[in-house]
């Protein structure tokens, strides 16, 4: 069985969160959202740009930016019941 993440540890996730440039961000991958230039992840702030990754890593990279903070939400709001 998997230890659970505790309290100290999630204030630590939801930390990280608060410190990085604001969400959404969004993934484009060139050659499937745009056809010409590199692939980056738009942040609203500077752009990321990334070596080695596949359009998979950029994905989720880019997608933590909303999931982490939406799973945090649901994680207090269950532990709440």
């Amino acid at each position: 069985m998997t230890e659970r993440i505790g309290a100290e540890t999630l204030d630590e996730i939801e930390r990280r969160c608060a410190a990085a440039t604001p969400g959404p961000w969004k993934s484009y991958v060139e050659g499937r959202d745009h056809t010409s230039g590199d692939s980056f992840i738009m942040t609203g702030g500077n752009d990321i740009y990334l070596s080695g990754a596949t359009p998979a890593d950029q994905d989720f990279i880019a997608h933590a930016r909303q999931d982490l903070p939406a799973l945090i939400r649901e994680i207090r709001a269950l532990r709440k019941m």
